[in-house]
């Protein structure tokens, strides 16, 4: 059987689970950004606001895929 998504309860207010892994996968993503601004390794990069763009979109999906069934 196919697993259905249902909304995640968190003090009783219900969530959509694409919303918690999008807010999850953004600071993800923000820290990764971080951590390549301190090393000084966003210098090789063309356009580091896409890139964040994209950092986030991938972990949005591995954690939508792995830690929050969307």
């Amino acid at each position: 059987m196919d697993y259905i998504p249902s909304e995640i309860s968190i003090g009783g207010v219900y969530f959509p689970p694409l919303l918690l892994a999008s807010t999850l996968g953004v600071v993800a993503a923000l820290l990764t950004v971080l951590l390549l601004n301190r090393y000084r390794l966003s210098r090789f990069m063309l356009y580091p606001p896409m890139i964040f763009v994209a950092i986030a979109a991938i972990y949005t999906g591995l954690i939508g895929t792995f830690l929050i069934p969307v």
